[in-house]
């Protein structure tokens, strides 16, 4: 019965979606159905078989080790900061920033990104029908954040339209950053936070092409490369590459301060009001029906609502340290979908960090879109989280 109970929430949440799209005539049915199938054989290889434990674990090697070079430059700067057990979120997570955008734009400037992008996208909107800087940029962000993985195309992005930028920012809710993949692990179980990585990019994808269904033509759907006249020197580059991380790091530390304060505050209005009344309960109440539908059934249903609006509120790491101290007494099946529900950016910050991007990257006027759009926004990275857990859950029982 729970089975079933879960099965029918992936229907609910797609048709939800459906039902708020502004374009419904232009969603590509086959397109989505391709990667629902997909997502089944990724859930199925990556908790099913060793062969895909293994091959998650080698690609998350990759990005640690390139947080572990990062480490050394902070290191240089601030030794008695990095030699402490426990490193501060600015330190750990923001501040690596500016040596994985220079790192990609090495990669840039030799050409090596740009045709990975132009394969591996070709690769995925094969298999989706969706367009190939979309289908890249869900993988990208598989380890890389949202933040890096927008500041690494955002040569690309300068010549996009609004409809299409405002996709980049939907699906940027739901993704997570390779530097803080350790402090996930400190809490939770690896397996269900590396099964959530791919699925989310992958939900990100699908549910971007039914909250903002576009038309890319032929003739837009390439990879844009800077004219010659325009490519500065090897040093010019990697130089404006690590002033452009600096200047991201200020943006994105700004708009996660002012938005957790802001929820501080609201916490303390509604508590006037209402004693022991906060954003974070009203939130867990909205999300109890979808913690139903995660297959959850009783005390598992409500504890889950109530990590869902801790998420979101104020983030995922609040949330794991309340799971952590649960896992021994919770059920297989709960454990699965709290954690991956939990593996994501997805939450009222978030949106802050995207915004300050896409500000600090094409200016005050394209950023607009987004300032627009927050519900879009909100609504597809709760919505991917939910459907990233839905499908560990049938898996695990």
């Amino acid at each position: 019965m729970l089975f079933l109970l879960n099965l029918l929430g992936v229907l609910v949440v797609v048709g939800i979606l459906f039902l708020i799209s502004p374009n419904k005539k232009k969603i590509k049915w086959k397109s989505l159905l391709m990667l629902f199938i997909v997502e089944l054989f990724i859930t199925w290889f990556m908790l099913g078989t060793k062969v895909g434990s293994w091959t998650i674990n080698q690609i998350a090697s990759f990005f640690t080790w390139l947080i572990s070079c990062a480490n050394q430059g902070i290191s240089f700067v601030f030794p008695s900061v990095m030699a402490n057990p426990t490193v501060d979120f600015f330190f750990s997570a923001l501040l690596p920033i500016i040596f994985i955008i220079t790192f990609f734009d090495i990669l840039s400037y030799f050409g090596i990104l740009t045709w990975i992008i132009d394969k591996v996208g070709w690769l995925i909107s094969k298999i989706s029908g969706l367009p190939k800087l979309e289908s890249f940029f869900s993988i990208q962000m598989m380890f890389l954040g949202n933040t890096e993985a927008l500041a690494v195309i955002r040569q690309q992005m300068m010549v996009l339209k609004d409809n299409r930028l405002l996709t980049f920012g939907i699906m940027s809710m739901s993704s997570i950053s390779g530097s803080i993949i350790g402090a996930y692990l400190s809490m939770v179980p690896a397996t269900y936070v590396f099964s959530a990585i791919p699925l989310n990019c992958l939900n990100a994808l699908l549910l971007a092409s039914i909250l903002n269904p576009i038309d890319v033509s032929k003739e837009e759907d390439i990879v844009y490369v800077p004219p010659k006249e325009e490519r500065k020197d090897f040093f010019s580059t990697i130089s404006n590459s690590m002033l452009v991380g600096i200047q991201m790091v200020i943006v994105i530390m700004a708009m996660v301060i002012g938005y957790v304060a802001l929820t501080a505050c609201l916490n303390g209005i509604l508590g006037f009001i209402v004693h022991g009344l906060t954003i974070q309960k009203i939130f867990s109440i909205i999300f109890s029906p979808f913690a139903y539908l995660l297959g959850l059934s009783g005390h598992d249903a409500m504890y889950v609502a109530q990590l869902m609006g801790i998420k979101i509120t104020t983030n995922e790491f609040v949330a794991m340290m309340d799971l952590k101290t649960k896992l021994n007494v919770l059920a297989p099946h709960t454990k699965a979908v709290a954690t991956t529900f939990l593996t994501s950016f997805a939450n009222f910050s978030t949106v802050g960090m995207i915004y300050g991007t896409f500000n600090s990257i094409l200016g005050e006027d394209k950023s607009r879109i987004i300032g627009k759009n927050v519900w879009k926004l909100l609504v597809s990275g709760m919505a991917v989280s939910l459907l990233s857990a839905m499908f560990v859950g049938l898996f695990v029982w």
